[in-house]
C-alpha cells in the first residue's frame, strides 16, 4: 500500500493562508501577551519572544545567553531542568505550575515582590536543535490571580465558617493521609474527639448567638494552645476534633487533658458561668484498616466519658 498524501499536499496553495515575511513573523512573535522562553537542555535562554502584556511581564531580552543557574538559585534552576528534559524526553506537551519569589532570582532576594508569583508553563520540545543542543519552547502565563482565587475557594470548601477551623471534608482528607503516613513509618498519631457538656441547653437557655460563642471560644482556644503540627477541625455541631501526629496515647492524653481544662477556664470565664467539655481519645494501631477507626475508638471514648459523668477525657 502506497503512503498517503501528506495534508498540505491537498489543499490549494490559494487556501494554505497568508505567507508572512521573517519580519513579520518577528512582529508577530513579539506581540504575543505571554512571553515565550526558547530553552536548551543545559538551561540557557537561546531566544526570548512576546511578553506584551506589561501588567505582568517586564522586559526579558537581557536573559539571553545565560543560564537559569545564573538567574536562579541552584534548587529552583535545577527545577526548571529537569521539567526541560522531562519534556524532550517525552515530546509531547507538558504543562507546570509554579512560582516564583524574589528569594529564588538572583539579586532580588531582597528587593523582589514580597509575595510568590505563580505561573502556568506549557513546555514543548522543538524538531530541531538550538546552538547544538537539544530545546523546548517554554510559554510562561501569569495565573497569580487565577491562584489566589482557587485558593480562596479551596479554603472555603475545607473551612467551618464559624470557627475558622478545618471542617469535616478536610479532616477526613488529612485523617487518611495521616494513616497513610503511619502505616510506612509507624510513627504515633492520636485523636481527640470532644464536645460541650449540655451544650443544648445553652443554646436553649441563653440563645443560639450564645452557643456560637462558645464555639467560636473553642476554636481560638485551640489555636492558641496547639502546635503548629497539630490539626483542629469542627466535626458539626459542638464536636471538634484533633489530631495530634509524633504523640503517643499517654503523651497525647496528657496534652489533651491540659487543653480541656483550658477550654473549660476560658468558657466559664467568657459565659460567666461554669461550661464542661467531655472527650474521648485513641490513636493509630498496627491492627487498623482504616482510618475511620481511629475515629470510632474515640467517639466510643466520648461516650463514656458522658456516662462516666462527664467534664472528663477517656482514651480507648
Amino acid at each position: 500500500m502506497s503512503a498517503s498524501p501528506s495534508l498540505l499536499a491537498l489543499i490549494p496553495k490559494k487556501e494554505i493562508g497568508t505567507v508572512f515575511s521573517r519580519e513579520q513573523l518577528y512582529f508577530i512573535l513579539s506581540a504575543l501577551p505571554d512571553p515565550a522562553f526558547i530553552l536548551t537542555e543545559s538551561g540557557r535562554y537561546g531566544a526570548i519572544f512576546g511578553g506584551a502584556d506589561h501588567r505582568y511581564y517586564h522586559d526579558g531580552s537581557s536573559l539571553v545567553g545565560q543560564t537559569v543557574f545564573d538567574v536562579l538559585n541552584v534548587d529552583k534552576a535545577q527545577w526548571f531542568i529537569n521539567e526541560i528534559r522531562h519534556a524532550l524526553a517525552t515530546r509531547a506537551l507538558h504543562i507546570v505550575e509554579y512560582s516564583l519569589a524574589g528569594s529564588d532570582v538572583k539579586g532580588l532576594e531582597d528587593t523582589g515582590p514580597g509575595h510568590p508569583i505563580w505561573f502556568e508553563g506549557r513546555i514543548q520540545a522543538l524538531d530541531f536543535a538550538v546552538d547544538g543542543e537539544e530545546a523546548v519552547v517554554w510559554v510562561a502565563s501569569n495565573i497569580t490571580e487565577r491562584n489566589v482565587i482557587e485558593t480562596q475557594l479551596r479554603l472555603q470548601s475545607e473551612t467551618d465558617a464559624l470557627t475558622g477551623l478545618f471542617n469535616r471534608r478536610k479532616l477526613i482528607d488529612v485523617l487518611d493521609a495521616r494513616f497513610q503516613l503511619f502505616q510506612q513509618d509507624a510513627n504515633p498519631t492520636v485523636a481527640l474527639m470532644f464536645d460541650v457538656d449540655n451544650f443544648k441547653t445553652i443554646n436553649d437557655v441563653h440563645g443560639h448567638p450564645e452557643g456560637d460563642k462558645v464555639l467560636v471560644s473553642i476554636a481560638n482556644t485551640c489555636k492558641e494552645v496547639l502546635r503548629g503540627s497539630d490539626f483542629a477541625a469542627r466535626l458539626g455541631g459542638d464536636e471538634f476534633v484533633i489530631l495530634m501526629p509524633l504523640m503517643a496515647r499517654d503523651q497525647g492524653l496528657a496534652v489533651a487533658d491540659r487543653l480541656r481544662r483550658r477550654i473549660s477556664a476560658d468558657l466559664t470565664r467568657t459565659l460567666n458561668h461554669p461550661v464542661t467539655i467531655s472527650g474521648g481519645l485513641s490513636e493509630f494501631t498496627a491492627k487498623d484498616i482504616a482510618c475511620e477507626e481511629i475515629l470510632q475508638r474515640a467517639d466510643d471514648g466520648l461516650y463514656r466519658s458522658k456516662r462516666a459523668g462527664r467534664d472528663r477525657l477517656t482514651a480507648v
